[in-house]
């Protein structure tokens, strides 16, 4: 008779590996005999799944959840949801959080959520915040954050010893960050209202997403951007398979970024492209991806691949707003191509400008944002790395006098676009930048924290997205497809002026569904 199973608790972090191995494939018997547990326990953790990722999220300490064992909930778990809400904004602000500023708002939240009881908050219930959510230590100065030149020399220093010692190379360095697009604005009188681009002599309109842009040191890996929108498959997106879009797709009530949404993407998207680029160059797969402190990025204990060889690091809030590399003009140029590419289709249509605007869809600014990141161009991305790795020019040997489409390029498209030709410099320049502050989060305020600490959700966001959800799928066979093709390059024909490169890709599109079409009838 076998003697009884010594009792073991598991680690937060033992609890996260396991998750990673169910995830891909492991089975609970396999990991029962592994970890020394039993296999009830395996599926309660399966179970719990996503409360031990969003409480290692929201941990500040990879070591802390290497020894922690429990996730033993506050006594006012209401006040401390709203806390860590509030908490982790000011952090990705870059404001400065000390002890008292911390019971102060404690108390605050406290009597707004109209809880029971006598509340101190004392210097032993701040540690058990700092202990419950792995937070390594709460800054205690009174200054800014933002902007630390100081911190930014002692960062950049420790950084440059840290790609030594892990022995990386600019191409294995990636940086990725959110931004919100306004893709529906018109260049004009252009003011914005949360969530809403209002134009001038326009109705308003709410037609925002998070963009992701992700790219590493070199800027000769650019990973597809990462989109969020408010719906699963917008009513644009008719049949179309959203595998099959120029860019990651996903879906949020709010168009934001989230823990969930960002650790998919690692995981799923990141990872596997990150190894497949590096294995194509010979190089070692192993990569770091360093990103702010947006309380929508997980901990670095849930953004870690299997082998723990591409992993996320973090810049210190006191630098991120100096010297993040996608904030150096990166995502700037992205919608600076953007919105000068839609001006100068509309142009090449010859169309009224309102009109355009007024046809334009979802799916038309997901390609045209795709095309607009695929013409950011190496040099721009490498340009942006130099205050963190001052060598990457020199190395690289980069060509740094190449230019970027200019405020004069749009203002010229601007001056041959119907109905725009005045259009004064000042009004062209805050249209490019009506986004630009746009964070990829939700910035909630005191009244939208207590009542997410509360449970309560917002109705109407959900009601917009039933709003924009999609209208029956339309079949189209390859009959069908192949008469479009035939019709098509019959009008081409016609067209004296048609250059052969536009009619020989209509009939390498029509000899591809021709083999679809053959296959499809011989199975």
């Amino acid at each position: 008779m076998s003697g009884k199973r010594k009792r073991v608790v598991l680690t937060i972090k033992d609890k996260l590996d396991i998750i990673k191995k169910l995830e891909d494939g492991g089975s609970s018997k396999q990991l029962a005999v592994i970890y020394g547990i039993g296999e009830t326990t395996v599926r309660d953790i399966r179970k719990n799944k996503e409360k031990i990722i969003t409480y290692a999220s929201s941990s500040d300490s990879t070591s802390l959840l290497a020894k922690r064992k429990s996730m033993k909930p506050s006594m006012y778990e209401e006040l401390d949801r709203a806390m860590l809400e509030w908490f982790n904004q000011q952090r990705a602000k870059g404001n400065p959080v000390s002890g008292p500023i911390c019971a102060k708002r404690a108390e605050f939240f406290f009597y707004a959520l109209g809880m029971d009881g006598d509340f101190n908050p004392s210097a032993g219930w701040l540690t058990r915040f700092k202990q419950r959510h792995s937070i390594r230590e709460i800054n205690i100065r009174n200054e800014r954050l933002n902007g630390d030149e100081t911190a930014v020399d002692d960062f950049c220093n420790n950084f440059q010893d840290f790609i030594e010692r892990e022995n990386l190379q600019p191409e294995q360095i990636y940086n990725a960050d959110e931004t919100g697009l306004f893709w529906k604005c018109l260049p004009s009188r252009t003011s914005v209202i949360k969530g809403k681009c209002t134009v001038s002599g326009h109705k308003s309109i709410e037609e925002r997403v998070t963009i992701m842009c992700c790219a590493n040191a070199t800027g000769s890996h650019k990973l597809k951007l990462c989109v969020v929108g408010k719906a699963k498959k917008p009513r644009s997106f008719k049949s179309t398979d959203t595998s099959n879009l120029p860019v990651s797709y996903f879906s949020q009530k709010g168009a934001w970024m989230d823990l969930s949404i960002f650790r998919q993407w690692f995981d799923k998207i990141f990872v596997p492209q990150v190894r497949e680029y590096l294995r194509s160059k010979g190089l070692q797969e192993k990569a770091v991806l360093l990103l702010d402190n947006s309380p929508t990025h997980p901990n670095e204990n849930v953004l870690r691949s299997d082998d723990g060889q591409i992993f996320a690091k973090y810049l210190p809030p006191n630098v991120a707003s100096l010297i993040q590399p996608s904030d150096q003009g990166v995502i700037e140029t992205m919608k600076r191509n953007y919105r000068a590419g839609l001006l100068q289709n509309n142009l090449e249509e010859g169309n009224d400008l309102r009109s355009f605007w007024k046809r334009l869809t979802l799916l038309d600014a997901l390609y045209e944002v795709a095309m607009a990141w695929n013409l950011v161009k190496p040099v721009t991305i490498s340009r942006a790395w130099k205050k963190i790795l001052p060598t990457i020019e020199e190395k690289e040997g980069l060509d740094f006098d190449v230019e970027d489409i200019s405020l004069a390029t749009v203002a010229t498209i601007l001056q041959h676009t119907k109905g725009l030709e005045n259009v004064t410099t000042e009004n062209i320049e805050k249209w490019l930048q009506v986004d630009s502050t746009e964070p990829g989060y939700e910035v909630l305020t005191d009244s939208e924290i207590i009542r997410r600490a509360q449970g309560q959700t917002d109705e109407s966001s959900e009601n917009d997205e039933e709003e924009i959800e999609l209208i029956p799928e339309k079949h189209i066979n390859h009959a069908t497809a192949l008469q479009w093709t035939e019709n098509l390059l019959d009008y081409l024909e016609q067209q004296g002026d048609m250059i052969l490169p536009d009619r020989l890709v209509i009939r390498k599109l029509r000899a591809t569904i021709r083999n679809k079409q053959k296959t499809n009838s011989s199975q």
